[in-house]
């Protein structure tokens, strides 16, 4: 995922709080981590958030950032993510942060 993050445009990983953040233009669109031994990723999703609550595995982000549309995804060690779903997440997180000369470039298929 983090590979697939820094191949948008102008894509950037940084590490405030030490977490990994990916960002365009010094806004994040997606942060990548552990917490509790479960790998996770969190993305800003405007359009398919309420498709996402659905998934067992994902809920509205902490810090009052589900309110906003960001979602957190977990999964533990042994899971077998759906790559293609998290990827089109990134894809509609990076969309919705980052300039729209930049977000034009990202095809809606991630």
């Amino acid at each position: 995922m983090r590979r697939h993050g820094l191949a948008f445009p102008e894509a950037q990983e940084d590490f405030p709080w030490g977490h990994t953040a990916l960002k365009v233009r010094g806004r994040t669109f997606a942060w990548l981590g552990e917490e509790e031994g479960k790998l996770g990723l969190t993305v800003k999703l405007p359009v398919s958030r309420d498709f996402a609550e659905v998934f067992d595995f994902a809920e509205p982000a902490g810090y009052g950032l589900g309110r906003s549309g960001w979602i957190t995804a977990r999964f533990p060690p042994d899971a077998a993510p759906d790559l293609d779903l998290l990827k089109r997440w990134m894809a509609e997180s990076y969309r919705a942060v980052a300039p729209k000369k930049l977000a034009a470039l990202v095809p809606e298929d991630g």
